[in-house]
């Protein structure tokens, strides 16, 4: 069993022991990951409802699937891996809310409406801030609430996306510096 410099199973080693059908490993990985996951929810997500369904579809996901992590074989984390399964869960809700929701009075703002991702944003950071973000094309607002907003690292936020790592660059830079424009 591959250890940490601490002498603890790394994350990775684990969901390997979760796809093995390990439930020691699988309740080690959660006690390590729930908290922090928990909390990037929450900065998504006000309704602790939400949260607490998303993460349970979250880890019974990763008890199910564990077989699938590739892992650093393709650049990836478990953490980011986990992410990406707990983000997609959360836009899954938010639709489903969307979708049983009662429909917009006629008084709403024609157009589409926002997307799950916006709304959470809304609620997470307002101003003239929270404007320029929503003014940000879809693609760098993304990236940038990934990196800033969710803490995520370049690398995580590609696997979150699914993009190349230069990409995921390229955008927080193109990102950064329309904020700087919007904001001066």
């Amino acid at each position: 069993m591959r250890k940490d410099p601490g002498g603890e199973v790394d994350e990775e080693r684990l969901v390997r022991l979760v796809a093995r059908g390990d439930r020691a490993a699988f309740e080690e990985l959660y006690r390590r990951t729930a908290p922090w996951m928990a909390v990037r929810l929450r900065r998504r997500c006000a309704d602790e409802q939400i949260v607490a369904e998303v993460m349970q579809e979250t880890y019974l996901a990763v008890w199910r699937a564990a077989g699938a992590f590739a892992g650093a074989a393709v650049g990836g984390s478990a953490v980011g891996w986990l992410w990406t399964i707990a983000a997609r869960r959360l836009v899954d809700a938010f639709r489903r809310r969307a979708h049983h929701a009662d429909p917009p009075s006629a008084a709403a703002l024609p157009g589409a409406a926002p997307a799950a991702e916006d709304e959470a944003l809304a609620s997470t950071v307002g101003g003239d801030v929270g404007d320029a973000l929503r003014r940000l094309a879809p693609e760098l607002g993304q990236v940038l609430q990934a990196m800033v907003v969710d803490g995520l690292t370049v690398r995580e936020t590609a696997a979150l996306l699914g993009l190349p790592e230069g990409t995921v660059k390229t955008r927080a830079r193109r990102a950064r510096i329309a904020m700087r424009k919007a904001l001066t």
